[in-house]
Parts: C-alpha cells; structure tokens; sequence
C-alpha cells in the first residue's frame, strides 16, 4: 500500500512539473492516459490550493500566537523566543510560496480548460445542445471568476504580512534585549491587524473553493 501511494505522489509530482515548466500538452495527455480530463485536473487543483489555504491560515495563525506573547514577556530566554519566532516565520513563507504556486496552476489549467471547451462548442453541430453547451460554459466561467478573485485577493495579502514579520525577525535577531521587546510591543498593533486581516480574507477564499468544487 505505502509503495503504491510513494509511486502516486511521486507521478503527481512530476506531472504538475511539466506544467510548470510549460510542458502543458505532455502534461495533459499523461492525465488522459489515466483517465483524468482538464476539468477533474482543475478540481484536483482547486482542492490542494484550498487545503494549502487552510494550512496557511492555521500558521498564520501561530505566528501571531507567538508574537502576542511579547505582551507578557517579562524577562526569560529571549533567543529562544527568537527562535521559536524564526521558525513560525519560515512556516508561513513556505507555505505562501505553496499557495501561489497551486494558484499558478489552477490559472493556467483553467484557461486551457476554457478554450477546449469554447474551441469543441463550436464542432457541435445541434444548435440546442450547442446552446445549452455555452450556458454551462457561462456559468462555470462566472463561479471560476467569482473564486480566482477571492484566491488572489488572500494570496496578495500574504507577502505584505510576509514583509512586516520579516521586519520584526529580523530586529529581534539583532536586538535580544529588553529595549527590542519594548520597541516589538509598540508595534506589534499593526501586524495583528493585518493577519486577522488575511486570515479572514483565506476563510473567504476557501468557502469559496469549497462552493465551486460542489458546483463545477
């Protein structure tokens, strides 16, 4: 069983690298050959950025845990509080740089999706079935339109957030005194705005991914 999962894992993994590296038609014929259309792939991606999502969320989450408990640091190993801090930081870029790249994919699949599906309307030769074709069409575009907003929108928050922790790591790592945790606390205010911020902007993003995949 765990053989047969690796040797899954292991083909996913160099199938979604043909697609980055721009190697979409050997990418979607290899998924053929396994049965797997544009549109099963687009729902399999949409999935992993919506569990990556979740995932970002929750260590966005303990990274802004973490940096409350400045509030009552009142002396204590502070480089081991630096650590913890640095630790929490790399999680959450790691994790940003995950989200953007499924977002990549789901953008480049969708669009390959989308002029297959307008390209093949236009062999259909029943007019009724034509017209409900691009009905259907519409309304996929408009939920897929609705969702890649949201996406974006949480993704684009990240790297700011990303930015102003960075800041923060940074001055503590080269600042481990009591004057840098007076300072840190007078700022810390701001960051927590912005990862509440963010945090609501992914639950929206992921409801929003769990409204397509029910739908598309």
């Amino acid at each position: 069983m765990l053989n047969t999962y690796l040797r899954y894992v292991l083909v996913t993994t160099l199938l979604l690298a043909m697609i980055t590296c721009g190697c979409q038609k050997a990418y979607y014929a290899a998924w053929e050959k396994l049965g797997k259309e544009k549109r099963h792939l687009l729902k399999d991606e949409v999935k992993e950025v919506h569990n990556e999502q979740e995932k970002a969320a929750q260590e966005f989450k303990d990274v802004l845990t973490r940096i409350k408990e400045i509030y009552g640091f009142t002396g204590g190993n502070l480089e081991k509080f630096y650590n913890k801090l640095h630790d929490d930081y790399e999680a959450c870029e790691e994790r940003a740089d995950a989200v953007h790249k499924r977002i990549e994919s789901v953008e480049t699949i969708s669009q390959d999706l989308f002029n297959e599906w307008d390209k093949e309307i236009k062999e259909i030769t029943n007019e009724n079935l034509k017209s409900k074709s691009i009905q259907t069409m519409k309304d996929a575009k408009k939920r897929y339109s609705r969702l890649h907003v949201t996406m974006t929108k949480a993704s684009k928050k990240m790297n700011p957030v990303l930015k102003n922790l960075r800041d923060y790591v940074l001055y503590l790592k080269h600042n481990l005194n009591a004057q840098a945790v007076g300072t840190l606390k007078q700022e810390v205010g701001e960051i927590e705005t912005e990862v509440e911020s963010l945090i609501t902007d992914i639950s929206v993003s992921v409801k929003e991914a769990e409204d397509f995949l029910k739908k598309f």
